[in-house]
C-alpha cells in the first residue's frame, strides 16, 4: 500500500505463517503472550543503511569503509561516475535529496515510522524496517505510535524531518575520513533542508488542490490551517480528502449557511461538541481566504478536486483495521487480509462499496493495544 500511495519504499514479497508460537511482551511490562509466528519477506535493490557506514567508521576500518562506499556507488549510483572525493560528495547530496523526498511523502499521507534509527534509514531513500509504525488519524503533530517513545517523542510525526537530518549528519560523520574536509560535507548536508522545504511547500499546496506554492499567500494559509485542525480532534486523512467537496466556486463562505458549508467536512471531526460557534467562524474565515487563493489562480472546482484526489488518499491502513485483520487471522480467517490488500492497492479510488474502511477511527480503538499503542515487539 505504501508503494501504491506513491511513497518510496522497499516491497513486501510474501507473508508466511511458521506454524510456531512466538513469545512476545508487547509493552515490555512482564506480560508475555504466545502469538503465531510469521515471516514477511521483503525485497529491495539494496538493504544498505546509514548504519552500515557508521559501523566501519566506528571500528576504524577505513579500508572496508572505502570499499563499501565504492561498491555502493558502482552498484547503485553509477550515474555519478567513478568513485572519487567529488563523487562521494555528489553521492551524499543525492542521499540527502532522496531522503528528503521520502520524508515529504510520509508527511503527506500521515505515515509515522516510529523508529528512525540510523540502521532504519536506507541509502536509497526507501522506507525500510517497518516496526511500530502508525497513521496520523486526528491531526496531532506530537503523536508517536511507539510506546517506548512516549516520554521523549523523538520520532513523533512533526519531528521526522529533524530526525532524518540528524541521521544524515551521522552518515556525514561516518564518511568524513574519506572526504577530509568539513565544509563541502556541511554544504551537502544543508541541502537536505532546502530539498525538504521546497518539497513540503509544493506538497502542501497540492494537498489543497493548488497548482503551485506561492510564498506570499500560502505560508500563512497553510500554517493557519494546520493550527486550526489541531484545535479540535480532526481526522487528517478525511479532512484533506473532503476539502475537495467544499464548493468554493459557487459559494462565498461569508454569505453561506455555515452548517451547509461545513457539511462535507463533518465526518472528519471526532468530537462534535468541540465545534463551537467560535471555531466554526474560524473555519469560515480560513475558507474565505482559501477561496481567494483559488480565485487568484483561476482554478475551477473540478481541477482543484482532481489535484486533491490524486494527492490525498481516501484509504490508509489505519492501525485498528490491521488489528481487526490480525484478530480474524488468529482464528484462521484470512478474508479480511485479502480484502484489505485489494482495497489498499487503490488508495486514491473512491471504491463506494468499501467506504466503511475510509471512516475515522472508532472510539473503541482509541486506547486498545495494537490500535493506538505499539512497540518494537508488536
Amino acid at each position: 500500500m505504501i508503494h501504491r500511495l506513491g511513497v518510496p519504499t522497499t516491497r513486501a514479497l510474501s507473508l508466511l505463517t511458521t506454524g510456531e508460537q512466538v513469545i512476545r511482551d508487547m509493552f515490555y511490562n512482564g506480560n508475555p503472550k504466545a502469538e503465531q509466528g510469521a515471516i514477511v519477506c521483503r525485497v529491495a535493490p539494496s538493504f544498505l543503511r546509514f548504519g552500515n557506514f557508521q559501523l566501519h567508521a566506528a571500528r576504524g576500518e577505513l579500508d572496508i569503509l572505502n570499499r563499501l562506499l565504492d561498491h555502493t556507488i558502482d552498484t547503485h549510483f553509477s550515474h555519478l561516475g567513478k568513485p572519487s572525493v567529488e563523487v562521494y560528495l555528489a553521492w551524499f547530496t543525492e542521499v540527502c535529496r532522496t531522503t528528503a523526498e521520502m520524508i515529504v511523502h510520509w508527511q503527506r499521507v500521515g505515515f509515522v515510522h516510529g523508529v528512525m534509527n540510523t540502521d532504519n534509514m536506507s541509502i536509497l531513500g526507501l522506507t525500510i524496517d517497518y516496526g511500530p509504525y502508525g497513521w496520523l488519524e486526528n491531526y496531532d503533530p506530537d503523536w508517536t505510535p511507539n510506546t517506548t517513545d512516549r516520554e521523549h517523542r523523538r520520532y513523533r510525526y512533526s519531528n521526522q524531518p529533524a530526525c532524518a537530518f540528524w541521521n544524515l549528519g551521522q552518515l556525514a560523520n561516518a564518511i568524513f575520513p574519506l572526504i577530509g574536509e568539513e565544509k563541502p560535507l556541511q554544504d551537502a548536508l544543508d541541502s537536505f533542508t532546502q530539498f525538504f522545504a521546497q518539497g513540503w511547500n509544493n506538497m502542501m499546496a497540492q494537498k489543497l488542490g493548488l497548482s503551485r506554492y506561492d510564498s506570499e499567500t500560502d505560508e500563512a494559509l497553510l500554517a493557519d490551517l494546520l493550527s486550526l485542525i489541531q484545535l479540535v480532534e480532526t481526522d487528517m486523512t478525511i479532512f484533506f480528502r473532503q476539502l475537495a467537496m467544499v464548493d468554493l466556486e459557487r459559494t462565498d463562505p461569508l454569505n453561506a449557511d455555515v452548517d451547509m458549508l461545513l457539511e462535507p467536512l463533518a465526518n472528519a471531526y471526532y468530537v462534535s461538541e468541540q465545534l463551537t460557534a467560535d471555531y466554526q467562524l474560524q473555519v469560515v474565515d480560513w475558507l474565505t481566504r482559501y477561496r481567494q487563493r483559488i480565485q487568484l489562480e483561476g482554478l475551477s472546482q473540478s481541477r482543484r478536486q482532481k489535484t486533491i484526489y490524486k494527492t490525498n488518499p481516501k484509504y490508509v491502513l489505519r492501525n485498528y483495521m490491521a488489528q481487526l485483520a490480525i484478530d480474524q487471522a488468529e482464528k484462521g480467517d484470512y478474508k479480511m487480509i485479502a480484502e484489505l490488500l485489494e482495497i489498499l492497492r487503490h488508495p486514491y479510488d473512491e471504491q463506494p462499496t468499501k467506504a466503511q474502511y475510509a471512516e475515522k477511527r472508532p472510539d473503541w480503538a482509541r486506547q486498545r493495544p495494537g490500535c493506538s499503542m505499539l512497540s518494537c515487539s508488536s
